[in-house]
């Protein structure tokens, strides 16, 4: 197993055993983080393979400032939202200056499994479900996801702030069928 310095730089010179290293090392992880942005797991899978064609096209300018795995996760994230992009203006996203926020209640997701909730995640309209992923899970802020996606600042924070709407209504659908079945 090569240190990460010395898979890119096998990487570089295009040896394939480097290159399955790093794909075996990377992908699984890698797929989650598709799997966010994505309906399905097939759609995850053609951003992840999409994903790792640029990784290795672009090997050579991975300038080691942030870790590798950060680098190949900027890329996926990347391709995901390219993969996405059409569709999102499919959607309107309406730019809302005053939102209501009833959401200020937190909910507990202890009593669910990690699969439940990417599905939930994944059920969310394109747009939001982007705006989620980025905003909730990749920490980006509200002014660097509009600059990403050519929105408004306030579109982003309310296409969120609709995000956990739907998924604290699901959640709680999910909560009251799991109490019934349980009587």
């Amino acid at each position: 197993m090569h240190s990460e310095k010395a898979l890119v730089e096998s990487c570089i010179k295009g040896e394939r055993s480097a290159q399955k290293e790093l794909y075996t090392q990377y992908s699984s992880g890698m797929l989650v983080v598709a799997m966010r942005y994505t309906k399905s797991d097939q759609e995850a899978e053609d951003v992840l393979q999409e994903a790792f064609i640029k990784v290795f096209q672009r090997i050579k300018d991975f300038r080691g400032e942030s870790s590798l795995g950060s680098w190949i996760k900027r890329i996926v994230v990347n391709t995901a939202l390219n993969s996405q992009r059409s569709k999102l203006y499919m959607f309107p996203m309406v730019d809302v200056e005053v939102m209501h926020n009833d959401l200020e209640t937190e909910f507990s997701l202890s009593e669910y499994h990690f699969k439940e909730l990417l599905g939930f995640i994944q059920e969310l309209p394109a747009g939001c479900n982007a705006i989620f992923n980025l905003y909730a899970i990749e920490g980006y802020s509200h002014k660097e996801i509009a600059s990403m996606l050519d929105i408004s600042i306030g579109t982003s924070k309310s296409q969120y702030s609709r995000a956990r709407q739907l998924l604290q209504q699901r959640i709680n659908k999910e909560s009251i069928s799991r109490y019934e079945k349980a009587k």
